[in-house]
């Protein structure tokens, strides 16, 4: 089985642009899952140097590595105990440098995630906090406070976890007694650090320096909207988070989305100004707000940041459309490219999402996926998910994809309790089914030997369990057949590589029936989405150029169906 194809050389020369992040097409890669060469059923950094030449072939301009530093695995490796290493089971920093200069001489950036909110409770000066005791320099590294009611045996506040419960974990003293509290956001062994403290601010400074000398073209910031937090730590209450986006800008919440987030992100752009060729920043940035998201991207702070505006908006023709607009408005008024995204490793992947009735509820809430009994209709919902791939290429900025959506991917639904590894399972007795549904092994072979190619023969068994017919959505199985996931995504890729009205740049909404999405792009190209019920016909003067699913007989547009269209 060969997993290359050569592709269009415009692919390697766009990345040569000095912006190249403006139009980059991302493939994220989640490195436990991606693929496993020593056979001990875990993604390392060997297995995605072994499938480098299936990411150009696919058309991808750069890759997003999720954590591969050294780590407890607590948070699947978002714990991190030296951000200047790699994680022993994906490899070694030998190994890493070999990866960067292969994906490189593949035309492919390298993009890595840093996680500036926390540490782990492994981390050296996390252990050096506990160490030193109350009150000392070490401890002022992170945020440490005495506990309410008798005997301080309360929380200091209400702040609660990401994963579910208090987001207070209380120390013990040499003595044995009960000590002070610190903060930790998302699992007790994920301490957040104080971002007021200089040795953090020049800790993370030379972790960029490090990783950008070693030749990594930008970073995907972790929790960017949390790394602030009011010293004065007061009870968060009823106050919603993201706020209404009719509050004032002066009314802020006390652990997100801070003002102070700004000035730490312009000294990190000051440092990523200082090579050539430009290194970027990506930022995970939860805030609802457009205007609030939009504050990060003035030009002397991040370059993108991803828009879940648009990963969680349902497939309905209205509020898509709004949700677009808003994005380019906001984005124009800061000159920053938008980033559209359909999914990454914390969310419900898209042909499940979207398999649901997209009129009840939030489509992207696990628990409405698992618990609420909401039907799935997978066909339905891969081709929504098939058009939705198609929209997000077509639309002005750069887009990552999420390693399987390629593939047409659904959510595995059914891991049973005791092989989930989320802690959000455990931190919620069972009530959040947590992240794993999206985060198990891709397949890359139809033979269910080597876990369906994810690893070698004889391997151990994957750190996920993988189900059963996973092979008929494999590389192998779709590679070369006319009208898979997998050939629509190199196709589609493959244009948007070549087409000079693709990538960075502006659009213009076409008169079209309310149910379908229809727009163009200068020169001579228009993108048409049918997200209505009926059938619609295309313009008649134009060539396509790629489609999502069949036209019908007379040559219309099928509901869930999208296409890219040459104009004359």
């Amino acid at each position: 089985m060969t997993l290359t194809q050569d592709r269009p050389t415009l692919a390697a020369s766009r990345n040569d642009l000095p912006t190249w992040w403006r139009n980059a097409a991302v493939y994220q890669i989640y490195p436990r899952s991606f693929a496993d060469a020593n056979g001990d059923g875990v993604g390392d950094i060997a297995g995605i140097r072994s499938r480098l030449g299936y990411l150009a072939g696919l058309g991808v301009n750069a890759i997003w590595i999720n954590p591969w530093y050294p780590s407890p695995m607590k948070d699947a490796g978002y714990d991190v105990s030296d951000y200047r290493d790699i994680e022993p089971v994906f490899g070694t920093l030998d190994e890493a440098d070999a990866m960067i200069a292969e994906a490189h001489a593949l035309g492919i950036k390298v993009i890595i995630d840093i996680v500036p909110n926390h540490t782990s409770d492994q981390h050296r000066f996390f252990v050096e906090a506990l160490a030193a005791g109350p009150g000392s320099p070490e401890r002022d590294r992170f945020i440490f406070r005495p506990g309410r009611g008798e005997d301080g045996a309360l929380p200091p506040n209400d702040w609660q976890s990401c994963f579910g419960g208090p987001a207070w974990t209380r120390t013990t003293n040499p003595d044995g007694t009960p000590g002070d509290w610190y903060l930790r956001l998302f699992a007790p062994e994920q301490p957040d650090v104080n971002w007021d403290n200089e040795d953090i601010r020049s800790e993370f400074l030379a972790t960029l320096r490090f990783w950008f000398d070693r030749g990594v073209d930008g970073f995907r910031i972790d929790v960017a909207h949390g790394l602030v937090k009011d010293s004065a730590l007061p009870d968060v209450g009823d106050l919603p988070f993201p706020l209404p986006e009719d509050w004032p800008d002066d009314v802020d919440h006390p652990h997100w989305d801070r003002p102070g987030i700004h000035e730490i992100f312009r000294t990190w752009r000051a440092v990523a100004d200082e090579y050539a060729p430009q290194r970027a920043f990506c930022g995970e940035i939860w805030v609802g707000r457009p205007r609030r998201l939009a504050a990060y991207l003035r030009d002397d702070e991040l370059h993108t940041a991803f828009n879940f505006d648009f990963l969680m908006c349902p497939w309905l023709a209205s509020d898509l459309r709004t949700v677009i607009d808003a994005t380019l408005a906001t984005h124009a008024a800061v000159g920053a490219p938008a980033t559209w995204v359909l999914g990454n490793h914390d969310v419900c992947r898209p042909v499940s999402r979207y398999a649901r009735d997209q009129r009840l509820g939030q489509p992207m809430d696990r628990n409405l996926v698992h618990f609420l009994g909401r039907p799935a209709d997978l066909d339905a919902g891969l081709r929504r998910a098939r058009a939705a791939a198609l929209l997000m290429l077509a639309l002005p900025g750069s887009a990552y994809i999420y390693e399987g959506e390629e593939l047409g991917l659904p959510e595995v639904e059914d891991i049973p309790l005791d092989a989930m590894q989320d802690p959000t399972v455990k931190q919620t007795f069972g009530a959040d089914p947590g992240r794993d549904g999206c985060r198990v092994p891709i397949p890359w072979d139809a033979d269910a030997s080597g876990n369906y190619g994810f690893s070698p023969a004889g391997a151990s068994a994957p750190w996920l369990p993988q189900p059963s017919g996973w092979g008929e959505r494999s590389v192998s199985a779709e590679q070369g057949v006319p009208g898979s996931t997998l050939e629509l995504y190199r196709s589609a890729l493959a244009i948007r590589n070549a087409h000079p009205a693709l990538g960075d740049g502006d659009m213009q909404w076409l008169d079209s029936p309310a149910d379908v999405l229809a727009f163009s792009r200068e020169p001579g190209f228009a993108c048409w989405v049918n997200v209505g019920p009926e059938p619609v016909a295309l313009p008649a003067d134009a060539k396509v150029l790629v489609r999502s699913g069949d036209l019908t007989a007379d040559g219309a547009l099928p509901s869930d169906t999208a296409v890219w269209l040459e104009l004359g």
